[in-house]
């Protein structure tokens, strides 16, 4: 059993909460990430077991799995964002929050109330505020998150708190890929795979290393196809949804656009462990790439080559191969993975740059000459490789290592090319002037 692709409400803030149900199935997410708020479902409110009744109903109708989430900004202090906290003085209207989250919780049949401790310094108040919810949380699961810039800021905080309060079952991880980018000592993939059984609950979105802002996935740094093939290793199966809270203006289509994302980061997690599995697979992803994985395809193939080099026995063959029966996307991925991969089949290798060269095709040639030409290809080669570059209009700046390999013998042959383009009344290639210092 597979875990749940879903979508977050406060990313759907300017949305009626029926509306934002909607919308999400209809996309074809089979989950939702439940944020209480005054307009979804406020947990205050005089009708509250009335509306949750009705919400459970139409999650059931709607075929959408849920967890609930507790981090709205101004629902208990319309003054101060998120606050009272946990290790606030006044943590009690926390808590009591939480309790009453957790009352909805079950009523709906949600996996978890998710929750995170706030910031501050007092672990004995955090303590006692867990504590308090767990005792009165109607047998539901608390998945609590560590959060940048809170006293549970990372994993080791939070299962450090875990311990503390010996190990209770119904308190497990939320986890954050996004967070674990911007916070975290390690990958979001190590993460998921540290929090193991613990993994409650997870927030899908990307971040900057420091930065503490949801991103759309590929805005970011996180290697959104690791991370979920951590969770198919782990047997996750809960839910893992999407966590926008500043993308409301742009809902229904930042939902689409991500969801294009998980099906192909998915996709490329499968693939990826299926050819370390069988090598042999390779050709049918390796074909399949386009399709599944849109505009990331490039990097797709790439990643593929570089799965299937490192589980082959015979690298060289397998680069040939794919190189070979290859439409030319396929080949300049193959020419792209030599950076990583080549080393292992250098020979093999260099016969595949050789033959780029050889072609009129501007992506080859500009796959052909990067870091593993660089490093490995006779400077015969590289030579008329620079100058075909020039010959064919690709920017010098796609030539690994021009500054260090440069000698008097290329420039001999650019000076040569540039006296015959001006001698025929053509332009010299800015790149060819600024190569031998003429540019102005």
């Amino acid at each position: 059993m597979t875990y749940h692709l879903g979508y977050g409400t406060n990313g759907f803030a300017n949305h009626r909460l029926d509306d934002a149900l909607a919308v999400i199935a209809d996309l074809g997410y089979t989950a939702v990430a439940l944020t209480l708020d005054h307009h979804h479902l406020d947990p205050f409110a005089d009708n509250v077991a009335r509306h949750t009744a009705r919400l459970a109903a139409r999650l059931a109708e709607l075929d959408l799995r849920v967890v609930v989430e507790t981090g709205a900004r101004y629902l208990l202090n319309p003054h101060r964002k998120h606050h009272p906290t946990l290790v606030s003085e006044d943590q009690d209207v926390r808590v009591d929050f939480l309790i009453r989250a957790t009352r909805i919780a079950a009523d709906l049949g949600a996996d978890c109330v998710s929750f995170w401790s706030g910031a501050g310094d007092s672990w004995d108040l955090l303590r006692s505020g867990v504590t308090k919810v767990l005792d009165r949380s109607h047998d539901v699961v608390l998945g609590l998150e560590p959060e940048p810039g809170m006293l549970v800021e990372r994993l080791a905080d939070a299962l450090r708190l875990r311990t503390e309060l010996g190990d209770p079952d119904r308190l497990r991880i939320t986890l954050d890929v996004g967070h674990c980018v911007a916070v975290e000592p390690q990958d979001a993939a190590t993460c998921l795979r540290q929090a193991g059984d613990l993994l409650v609950n997870v927030q899908l979105d990307d971040m900057l290393p420091g930065v503490h802002e949801h991103l759309e996935f590929g805005e970011g740094r996180l290697d959104l196809a690791d991370a979920l093939g951590a969770l198919t290793d782990i047997g996750y199966s809960g839910v893992a949804a999407v966590e926008l809270p500043r993308h409301g203006h742009a809902a229904p289509e930042v939902a689409r656009r991500s969801l294009d994302a998980l099906r192909a980061a998915r996709w490329l997690a499968h693939a990826e462990r299926t050819v370390r599995e069988d090598p042999g697979s390779v050709q049918r992803f390796f074909s399949a790439a386009g399709r599944e994985t849109g505009f990331g395809a490039d990097d797709a193939r790439i990643r593929l080559v570089v799965a299937c080099a490192e589980a082959s026995p015979d690298v060289a063959e397998g680069l040939t191969a794919l190189y070979r029966r290859g439409s030319s996307a396929e080949r300049r991925a193959v020419l792209h993975a030599l950076t990583e991969v080549g080393g292992k089949a250098p020979d093999a290798g260099l016969v595949l740059v050789k033959d780029a060269l050889r072609t009129n095709e501007t992506g080859l040639v500009t796959a052909a000459l990067g870091a593993f030409a660089g490093k490995h290809l006779d400077q015969h080669s590289w030579r008329h490789g620079v100058l075909k570059c020039l010959f064919m209009g690709v920017p010098l700046d796609a030539v690994a290592g021009l500054e260090q390999r440069t000698d008097a013998e290329l420039l001999r042959m650019v000076a040569a090319f540039a006296d015959e383009r001006g001698a025929a009344g053509r332009p010299v290639p800015h790149d060819a002037l600024t190569l031998l210092g003429k540019a102005s």
